[in-house]
């Protein structure tokens, strides 16, 4: 059932919190970073968290918009715009671990991850959100 009522702040709650404890993680020094398995690297398993914490990002973001009675194609509009401030989010996050955090670098590879978790949130979203 579709409900006409306003975006309320409290509605973003959820999502401003995952994005500063995202923001803290990535912001994390090297040096406390837990050390890593070559099995780890070998099937990539960062870059699967990327996707997954940057998707979950996406999804609270698109979340608030699931009751509002919007037309189908607006509100896919609406998860589109999240998932692109949600990918550049992700950049952002990189541009910082190269210059200012420790032990920590630039990830081309993380940022098309984390592009692409913003990009299956939206397919989720889209599929849970618009019915």
């Amino acid at each position: 059932m579709l409900v006409n009522r306003k975006l309320e702040f409290k509605s973003y709650l959820p999502g401003i919190a995952w994005f500063f404890i995202v923001l803290f993680l990535m912001c994390l020094p090297g040096k406390v970073l837990p050390k890593v398995d070559d099995w780890y690297n070998t099937i990539h398993f960062d870059k699967w968290i990327h996707a997954g914490v940057f998707g979950f990002l996406c999804i609270l973001f698109c979340m608030p918009y699931r009751k509002l009675e919007l037309s189908r194609k607006r509100k896919i509009k609406y998860f589109v715009i999240v998932a692109l401030c949600v990918s550049g989010f992700g950049y952002l996050t990189e541009i910082i671990q190269k210059y200012w955090i420790p032990g920590r670098a630039y990830e081309l590879l993380d940022w098309a991850a984390d592009s692409l978790g913003a990009f299956i949130g939206v397919l989720l979203s889209r599929f849970y959100f618009t019915r």
